[in-house]
Order: structure tokens, then C-alpha cells, then sequence
């Protein structure tokens, strides 16, 4: 990754020549809004507004076939990372990122097609086997909010991504010390928490929403492990071990949990004092 954002930063047609390629190749084609927001970070709004107008081209022709998905997640990442650049808030830029999920969501609703294939194929399963009379339909505004918190995440990491590029190159280390002091301030995590609560409820937002207002918290609790281990010098085991445990719902509650009670108590500073 290193070598493709030197390649890119050296000047603005290497910088077309990679998000024209990168666009062209299925899942590759992820990196293109990496390398606008990379540029986007660095350089601005008035010079990643020419690379966009590349590296929309090709995402352009995947749209025009059927994908629409990685142009939504090409806007969407370029818009985060100029609002990361004006604010240098992550904390900001978490609670924006929920527009892109939302963005896919609406996306699949007015072009039901994809979604369409696999609820026929999960429709024979849920009437083979559902205890609980679950409805086609509830489970289909499950999946849908399911695909865009997965791609609200994707736009984040491609974000981070773009943000440890720039940092390699111009502030070694500058990343690290960022991510590691991410937090969800009081006032924003209070929001959160009554979000969630109506949604629960069914009220103000769908149910299954909830997931998008979870994952700034999510990312705030990641963050927090992440500087923890730092500040207590522990060995990188520890955070291997820790993404392993990731992949078990209740730890991400917990982490969630952790993120929320960091909003009032931070942890970090506390840890810091005490060192």
C-alpha cells in the first residue's frame, strides 16, 4: 500500500492512471475511493475534484452494468475524507459515515433485484425451518440495514486506510496517535443512546437502523483497546487475540458498552495520569 500511494502522490496523471485501473478490476475496484480520499486529504477539495472526475469513469461503467454500489462508496468516501480534512474530527466524520450505509440501503430498496435472489433462496429455508414464524419481510428490512452497516463499515476502514497512506508518507506515526484518541464525546453519545432506544421502539427510525448508530461506538471502542494495549505496552498478541474475539456478538456489545462508559470517564486519560 505504501508503493501505490507513492506512485499516486507523485503527481496527478499517475494519480488518474491508478484510480482509472484500479476501478476497472471487481473488488479492486474498493481501493479507487481509497486513493481519491487519499488525494482528497492531502491535497484538497479543488485538485481531488479533477481525480474524481477520473475514477468515476470507470465505477461509472460498473453502475451503467448493474453495480451501483462501489460509485455510492466513491462519492461517499470522497465526501467523508474532505470532511475529515476541514474538521479533523473522526468523531464528526464516524456520525457522517452513516449516510453512506443509508445511501446503499436506499439503493438496494429502489433496486430490489440482487436482494430479491437471495430472499427466495432464504424463503425455503425460513419454511423448512422457523420456530419463531419469523415473516419474509421482517427479515428482508433486517438484511437490507445488514448490507449497509457492512458497507458503512467498508467506507470507514477505506477511509483509515486513506488516512495511514497519508500518514506514511508525510507524518510517520500520525495515525496512530489519531485513531488511538478517537472518542465518542458525552453530548454525541447521549444522542446515540436515545437514537437507539427509539429505534428499538420503532419510532423516528426503522429498528434495524440501530446498527448504523452502533458502529461509531464501535470503531471508539476498537480505538480504545488499541491505545490501551499501546499505553500499557503489551504485546501485538493481545490485539491479535482481541480481533479474534471480535467475531463473537456479545464482545461487541461489550466493546459498544466499554465505548459508551469511555464517552463520561475516559479511560485514556486516566491511564495516561496514572503512568
Amino acid at each position: 500500500m505504501r508503493g501505490l500511494a507513492e506512485y499516486v502522490m507523485t503527481g496527478r496523471r499517475q494519480a488518474i492512471i491508478a484510480v482509472m485501473l484500479l476501478g476497472l478490476i471487481p473488488l479492486v475496484n474498493l481501493l479507487n475511493p481509497a486513493v481519491v480520499g487519499l488525494i482528497a486529504l492531502r491535497k484538497g477539495l479543488q485538485e481531488v475534484v479533477v481525480i474524481f472526475a477520473w475514477a468515476i469513469l470507470p465505477l461509472g461503467a460498473w453502475a451503467v452494468a448493474g453495480d451501483v454500489v462501489p460509485l455510492i462508496m466513491l462519492i461517499g468516501i470522497t465526501g467523508l475524507a474532505v470532511l475529515l480534512r476541514e474538521t479533523e474530527s473522526w468523531e464528526f466524520t464516524l456520525l457522517a459515515a452513516i449516510a453512506v450505509g443509508v445511501c446503499v440501503e436506499v439503493y438496494f430498496r429502489l433496486q430490489p433485484a440482487v436482494i430479491d435472489a437471495l430472499m427466495q433462496q432464504l424463503d425455503l429455508y425460513l419454511q423448512a425451518s422457523n420456530p419463531q414464524g419469523l415473516q419474509i419481510e421482517e427479515v428482508r428490512d433486517v438484511m437490507l440495514s445488514v448490507i449497509g452497516a457492512v458497507y458503512m463499515f467498508l467506507s470507514i476502514v477505506l477511509l483509515m486506510l486513506a488516512r495511514w497512506m497519508q500518514a506514511v508518507l508525510y507524518n510517520p506515526g500520525g495515525f496512530k496517535q489519531e485513531f488511538h484518541n478517537l472518542r465518542v464525546e458525552q453530548k454525541v453519545a447521549l444522542a446515540l443512546i436515545v437514537i437507539m432506544l427509539l429505534s428499538s421502539l420503532g419510532i423516528v427510525v426503522p429498528e434495524a437502523w440501530v446498527l448504523y448508530f452502533v458502529l461509531p461506538l464501535l470503531f471508539s471502542g476498537i480505538a480504545l483497546t488499541h491505545a490501551v494495549v499501546a499505553k500499557k505496552k503489551l504485546s501485538s498478541m493481545w490485539l491479535v487475540t482481541f480481533y479474534i474475539l471480535l467475531m463473537l456478538p456479545v464482545v461487541v456489545q461489550i466493546l459498544v458498552l466499554l465505548a459508551l462508559v469511555d464517552s463520561w470517564y475516559d479511560f485514556r486519560s486516566r491511564l495516561s495520569s496514572s503512568v
